[in-house]
């Protein structure tokens, strides 16, 4: 695995960054940085990390995270091989709290802006019509340069930060402890488990990359990321799960065996404490809806 870098370098010479990003796959690293990011996914489907949430994704997505905040947005396997010819696109703005100056969210007039930036903290993902708006004008400001560039990005803001369509991602009782030496440690064990969720994984093992004894990993891997291992394993399957029982060819005990579940009493237990729903039933009401 290479070594982490910044992952958004912003020159001296700029108030911030807009990237229209396309390529076979998403960065699949694990990582934080210290600026403000708004994310969104035009092309391309996954699972997406965030703090201590996981998710699946897909075109739409739309994510701001604050400093710091870990992430990734890991495509589907599929992505991962060239013969199939699949491909992704994103659009990326970066930026730092004081792009304007120090003192710019101290006045009135940026209020709600702070208020935005003090929410992101636990990552934001954006729905509905401010999706639809704010992706438009992501769009646009890849276009616009100067002044209007900055009046572009604050439009984006402005409307985010009187957004009821704005929803935490992280759980409330999540707590960013993650230092910059870290990294490296948390990025092996991330890349190591989103490649080898199907197969059996033993905490000896994931203990081992991270160069700790199991006792010292579980303990470490919890505070940071707010949960078990066995269960931040279990969720990437039961993710992965779900959309191959949006296949109605594969049966139910083969998407299980897929997943990296011994058994099908296994498979329908872990997936029943994840999702509230059996997986037949998740099934049959997915293709109802």
């Amino acid at each position: 695995m290479k070594a982490l870098v910044q992952k958004s370098p912003i020159p001296d010479s700029k108030a911030f960054v807009v990237k229209d990003l396309i390529a076979p796959y998403f960065d699949p690293v694990w990582h934080f940085h210290p600026e403000y990011q708004l994310f969104v996914v035009i092309e391309g489907r996954g699972t997406r990390f965030v703090g201590d949430n996981i998710k699946p994704f897909k075109e739409g997505d739309m994510v701001f995270t604050g400093p710091n905040l870990p992430h990734f947005w890991r495509n589907d396997q599929v992505y991962f091989d060239r013969k199939n010819h699949l491909s992704t696109h994103g659009i990326v703005i970066y930026f730092q709290e004081n792009f304007l100056g120090d003192s710019i969210l101290k006045k009135e007039e940026m209020e709600k802006i702070h208020q935005l930036f003090q929410k992101s903290s636990f990552g934001l993902e954006i729905r509905g019509e401010t999706n639809q708006e704010v992706t438009r004008l992501m769009h646009r400001l890849l276009s616009l340069n100067g002044v209007a560039s900055l009046i572009g990005l604050l439009e984006i803001l402005d409307i985010l930060a009187h957004s009821m369509d704005c929803h935490p991602i992280a759980h409330s009782g999540y707590i960013n402890q993650y230092k910059e030496n870290e990294k490296d440690r948390m990025g092996k064990v991330y890349e190591f488990v989103t490649k080898h969720f199907n197969q059996k994984i033993s905490l000896e093992e994931v203990a081992a990359l991270a160069n700790m004894t199991p006792t010292s990993f579980s303990r470490y891997f919890k505070s940071r990321v707010n949960k078990s291992f066995s269960e931040f394993l279990g969720e990437i399957r039961i993710d992965h799960a779900c959309k191959l029982l949006h296949e109605e060819q594969i049966n139910i005990s083969q998407i299980g065996y897929e997943c990296g579940f011994p058994t099908l009493s296994n498979f329908n237990k872990q997936f029943k404490e994840i999702t509230g729903k059996t997986p037949l039933k998740y099934r049959k009401e997915y293709f109802q809806a």
